[in-house]
């Protein structure tokens, strides 16, 4: 294959804005963000399903009180009727009367044992939602960390992204004045060799495979037209001559 030295040397530029692009698509890959965001989110979850399970115990002591208070209200209130009865004299025979104050006495038992209860569920209920109230704080606190990672890299994306279509646009305009079958072989051997599809010769060595050439290989190139397009017998990439080659 055969192309203007001048060609060549913007094949050289083109691959220097294609390491670029590379090297934009790495760092946008990478950024630090990434993965403060992925360890924020995870602790994110974890609190939430704490938050979750508070909210669940608050939700049930919260049923558990009421059923408790409800309990200590029916009792209280046949208490009163007991004592009301006893008042007014309804029961006049001595048995009627001993049992009615037995009665009255187990329910005022059963009332403290039924308050007892309540207090040690509103203390549960109290804990619960001070545990709540404390996981809220926590799981809005780190949202917040999530979001300010999550803008800052999305700043970084635009930054990267401005630049990576800055940098496209400058390969369209080089590409477009270099030959047809040079870009296609190069965009071939770009894809088969790591990114890197034709390297500048300098001192004898190939920059895509830092190999110095063999004495017969640089005699071949040396005695090669200057619009001959060589390739490196060690990487097979392109190889582009310039005053720096050492020939």
């Amino acid at each position: 294959m055969n192309a203007a030295p001048a060609d060549q040397i913007r094949l050289l530029e083109v691959q220097a804005l294609d390491v670029r692009l590379q090297q934009l698509a790495h760092k946008r890959k990478s950024l630090p963000e990434h993965a403060e965001i992925e360890s924020l989110t995870k602790d994110h979850v974890q609190l939430r399903d704490l938050l979750v399970a508070a909210q669940t115990e608050e939700s049930d002591t919260a049923r558990e009180q009421t059923k408790a208070e409800q309990d200590v209200d029916q009792v209280r209130q046949r208490a009163t009727r007991d004592q009301q009865r006893l008042d007014s004299g309804a029961a006049t025979s001595p048995k009627d009367l001993e049992n009615l104050q037995r009665e009255i006495t187990s329910l005022a038992k059963r009332q403290g044992d039924l308050e007892d209860i309540v207090l040690e569920v509103m203390e549960r209920r109290e804990s619960a939602q001070e545990r709540v109230a404390e996981l809220t704080e926590r799981v809005g606190a780190v949202q917040g960390k999530v979001d300010d990672a999550t803008a800052r890299r999305e700043a970084a994306f635009e930054g990267i992204d401005n630049e990576v279509a800055t940098v496209i646009k400058e390969r369209e305009v080089i590409a477009g004045t270099i030959p047809a079958d040079l870009l296609k072989l190069y965009d071939k051997l770009r894809e088969q060799q790591g990114g890197i599809g034709a390297a500048k010769l300098y001192q004898r060595t190939c920059q895509g495979c830092r190999q110095e050439l063999a004495i017969t290989d640089i005699n071949e190139i040396r005695a090669a037209a200057p619009d001959t397009v060589v390739r490196c017998e060690n990487c097979r990439r392109i190889l582009v001559r310039t005053s720096e080659s050492g020939l």
